[in-house]
């Protein structure tokens, strides 16, 4: 009998949440299986955090077209490759959930989170086909109780076919932050300045501007310095306010990095100012290396930092949440103590609740079900 073959379709397969996840847990899974991968936009930069020996194939995306002709396209693909289970994941491979009904293959679909334009509502449109498409045969993975709330209420996914796995790292990988010294050098930046991090992929939801306008007003009364890690359509924009006063030297961007453990280490505070979160993994990571963290309320996010973090997770709206965000930066700029005593907390709730190993145990047995099931 042939190896099951596993074909994820992802709308991009760029260095985000998703794609890192999904990257690191090929390697967990069972090692008898066979993966592809469709980028329905033809970006695969990730692919460079897929182990090679893996032996991962990459497919050439369609053609773009309307939402039927990608159906039609994608039936096509379905059709020729023949995956025994088809793995989706979020709105933008929507056409794909449906290509795979047709044909009646084993599939499963994974939601993360909303594009930028459902940051605070959803569209109508989106929820109807997300009704349609996740038919009867269709399993649907959340990796936060806020979209599990939403996929049951909001979708009307029935609670059989619903499954809450909340991402999970390999915290011992990770090392405490330390304020790496011979970064700070390289940087040029003074042992004793606050070093606040934010990591991710530079997209508006993700609202870096936001932290800008905070930090600004921190640096009144703390030496702030911003380490901002990711690439995408926003850097150059955010490269120019960065050049601003009173920012003026104090911001590095230090692009996307594969491993971002040293840098990490670097910190003193994690910053999270998005529009729309669900679970973020660089919060883990953060957490991992007992960094405390400012952020905003969205998704998960006050429930996956513990109770002493309360304080310092605002909400959203206008000159409320900088100001808030800039007040939480300035105490922890001002109290050692606290960055220690919130930065082990966070690095305990890390190992206690978002083990790697519990994360990918579930992946493979709702995957493993799935196949036996067709």
């Amino acid at each position: 009998m042939a190896a099951p073959h596993l074909l994820h379709v992802f709308s991009t397969f760029v260095p985000a949440g998703p794609q890192v996840r999904v990257a690191k847990l090929l390697s967990a899974l069972d090692p008898g299986w066979r993966h592809s991968i469709l980028a329905m936009d033809g970006k695969l930069d990730a692919r460079a955090l897929v182990a090679p020996q893996l032996g991962v194939r990459y497919l050439e995306a369609p053609p773009k077209a309307g939402s039927l002709a990608t159906v039609r396209a994608m039936r096509s693909v379905l059709k020729r490759d023949r995956p025994q289970l088809v793995l989706t994941y979020n709105f933008g491979a929507i056409d794909s959930v449906f290509a795979a009904r047709l044909l009646g293959l084993a599939h499963v679909h994974h939601e993360d989170g909303f594009l930028p334009d459902e940051a605070h509502g959803f569209k109508r449109r989106r929820i109807w086909l997300r009704r349609a498409a996740f038919g009867a045969a269709t399993e649907v993975v959340v990796i936060s109780r806020n979209l599990e709330r939403i996929a049951r209420e909001l979708w009307r996914v029935p609670a059989q076919r619903l499954h809450y796995i909340a991402n999970g790292i390999e915290v011992e990988r990770f090392p405490a932050r330390d304020g790496n010294a011979a970064l700070r050098a390289e940087f040029g930046w003074p042992a004793d300045a606050l070093v606040v991090g934010a990591v991710g992929h530079l997209r508006p939801e993700k609202n870096l501007r936001r932290l800008f306008d905070a930090a600004a007003r921190a640096s009144r009364e703390v030496d702030v310095r911003l380490l901002v890690l990711g690439d995408g359509p926003e850097r150059a924009e955010l490269e120019r306010l960065a050049a601003q006063p009173p920012l003026a030297g104090r911001v590095r961007f230090a692009g996307y990095q594969a491993d971002p453990r040293a840098h990490y280490r670097c910190m003193d505070v994690f910053a999270l100012t998005s529009d729309t979160e669900q679970m973020p993994i660089a919060l883990l990571e953060a957490m991992a290396s007992a960094l405390p963290a400012v952020a905003t309320d969205v998704g998960d996010v006050r429930a996956m930092l513990p109770e002493e973090q309360a304080r310092l997770v605002v909400r959203l709206g206008g000159d409320e949440c900088v100001a808030g965000l800039a007040n939480g930066l300035v105490q922890l700029g001002l109290d050692r103590a606290l960055r220690e005593r919130l930065g082990a907390a966070n690095r305990f709730r890390c190992q206690s609740a978002y083990s790697h190993a519990a994360m990918c145990a579930a992946y493979a047995s709702l995957y493993a079900a799935a196949l036996a099931r067709h």
